[in-house]
């Protein structure tokens, strides 16, 4: 079975509905590279009528989105149930993403994403792997080492911390 980078779940925003190819062949140049993959990704877009477009995509085949619902499954079923507990989550996330054809997002999240922008806006949710990580993650692993935080810092964090810096020291 094929072994899995981080996944990201990245959810973008944006002021109007017209766009010109740029994200989509960034996107692909980080795919041919091996640096992500995309195991999932739902556009919405709202026209200042209020009519609805959306698309999903996904990377994976379908059995890659079998692989990677059973592993998702797996994973979870162990935290609720031990080895017992995951044997029963990989099947039932293979199973889950069989049936879905590989959309682990959905109508679901693509129509709560509708209800939510308002007219003349578009939204994009992503499952993005990150292949890069994979070897990265392996010497950790091989080397003893063990996970115990992981988050990103995006420089409006920074800002907001300096922020918060000066607003203590005017105290």
């Amino acid at each position: 079975m094929e072994e899995f980078g981080p996944v990201q779940i990245l959810v973008v925003g944006f002021g109007g509905t017209d766009f010109k190819g740029e994200i989509l062949e960034e996107l692909r140049q980080l795919k041919e590279r091996d640096i992500v993959r995309l195991i999932d990704l739902v556009v919405v877009a709202k026209d200042a009528q209020g009519e609805i477009a959306g698309v999903e995509v996904s990377d994976l085949t379908p059995e890659e989105s079998a692989q990677f619902g059973a592993i998702a499954g797996a994973l979870v079923g162990l935290g609720m149930d031990g080895e017992e507990g995951a044997e029963a989550g990989m099947v039932a996330g293979a199973e889950a993403a069989i049936e879905s054809e590989g959309e682990f997002l959905g109508d679901e999240v693509m129509w709560s994403i509708a209800d939510t922008i308002p007219s003349g806006t578009a939204a994009a949710v992503a499952l993005l792997e990150h292949r890069w990580a994979i070897p990265f993650r392996d010497a950790i692993r091989n080397a003893g080492g063990v996970l115990l935080a992981d988050s990103w810092v995006h420089p409006e964090d920074l800002i907001l911390a300096g922020a918060v810096m000066a607003e203590s020291d005017d105290s």
